[in-house]
């Protein structure tokens, strides 16, 4: 079966916008991982902010838009949900930067990234039905999610350097999956994303 853009979030509607989402997401969770992950100092956190609200965030929100306007349910919610999340983080880090919050308890900031794995964990339904590539997208930020929220919660540097790695993977393949749909775009079937389950032919 050759994989085209349909395998992989449904009907098209003239320009595919999944790949400028799918790749905001990508790259400002691959830095904000690889600080999770204890690659490179804290102090990039400085250079995720900015990347998040343009690109992690407002990227993601209007290919949120744009999916609604296809009728893609799965990908308008996802979309405009990790849009909003990028903006969440960055205005959180702002926030206590500026002083406008007096701090940021950890056992709230792990118990807030937990919730947004349970978004995750219900989507990943979803996304196991587009495609292979997106369904392991899915289980790695699920994992990624969970891991930080108890590495925040319990301050475990530790769960904390999981939680990133499980990033840089969620990452890795949502990075792979908007590749495929740009090339698959102009040649259909040349980069496989993987069937997804309980499709039907």
């Amino acid at each position: 079966m050759s994989e085209t853009v349909e395998n992989v979030f449904g009907k098209v509607i003239g320009a595919d916008p999944a790949p400028l989402g799918l790749a905001g997401f990508a790259f400002t969770t691959f830095l904000l991982s690889f600080i999770n992950a204890g690659l490179i100092p804290s102090s990039g956190v400085s250079v995720v902010l900015p990347l998040a609200f343009a690109y992690g965030g407002l990227a993601q929100l209007v290919t949120g838009s744009w999916e609604m306007r296809r009728g893609n349910t799965f990908g308008f919610t996802a979309f405009t949900s990790y849009g909003s999340f990028w903006m969440f983080y960055a205005l959180m880090v702002l926030f206590a930067d500026l002083h406008v919050v007096s701090s940021l308890p950890s056992v709230a900031v792990g118990w807030a990234l937990i919730l947004w794995g349970i978004f995750t964990l219900y989507m990943w339904g979803g996304a196991m039905m587009a495609s292979l590539t997106l369904n392991l997208t899915f289980l790695f930020l699920f994992l990624a999610f969970f891991t930080l929220g108890a590495g925040a919660i319990y301050s475990s540097v530790a769960l904390t350097h999981a939680g990133g790695y499980f990033g840089i993977l969620a990452a890795l393949f949502a990075a792979y999956t908007s590749f495929a749909i740009v090339i698959n775009s102009m040649k259909p079937g040349t980069i496989p994303v993987g069937p997804g389950l309980f499709r039907k032919n």
